[in-house]
C-alpha cells in the first residue's frame, strides 16, 4: 500500500509504502500524484519511505515504476528513499547512475535529514550517501 504523506511543497511526492505494493498502489496513487505535482512544473522531487513494514513489490508494481521513471526520466529533481532495508539501499547505490537527479538512501533514524533534504536546495550529494 502506498500512502501520500503531507507537509511536503508542491514539488515534492512524498509517500510511504507497507506490505506488498501492488500495480493499483501506482495506477491509483502514486502515478495521479506524481502528474499533480508535474503540472506546471518543469521538475519534482520525491520522498520515498519504506518502513520495517514495506515486504515487497508485485511484478506489475515494479513494471509502472520502471515506466514512471522513464516517462519522467529529466524531470526527476532529486530522490530521498529513506528505509533500513540494506538490499533496496544497495540497489540503488548500483543503479544511482541511471537517475538524472539527485538521489540519496537515508535510514530510518535520519528521516527528518531526508525531509531537510529533500525540501532543501538539494546539496550536492557525496558518492554512497
Amino acid at each position: 500500500m502506498i500512502k501520500i504523506l503531507d507537509g511536503f511543497p508542491g514539488n515534492v511526492v512524498a509517500v510511504h509504502a507497507t506490505g506488498k505494493l501492488t500495480r493499483e498502489d501506482y495506477e491509483k496513487v502514486l502515478i495521479p500524484a506524481v502528474d499533480a505535482a508535474l503540472a506546471g512544473r518543469e521538475k519534482i522531487r520525491v520522498y520515498y519511505e519504506l518502513g520495517p513494514e514495506f515486504s515487497s513489490m508485485e511484478p506489475g508494481a515494479a513494471w509502472d515504476d520502471f515506466k514512471l521513471g522513464v516517462t519522467h526520466y529529466l524531470r526527476w529533481e532529486g530522490v530521498a528513499v529513506v528505509t533500513d532495508h540494506d538490499w533496496i539501499r544497495h540497489a540503488i547505490n548500483v543503479f544511482r547512475f541511471l537517475v538524472p537527479g539527485h538521489i540519496r538512501t537515508f535510514t530510518m533514524s535520519q528521516s527528518a535529514e531526508a525531509r531537510d533534504w529533500i525540501v532543501s536546495q538539494l546539496a550536492k550529494p557525496t558518492s554512497l550517501s
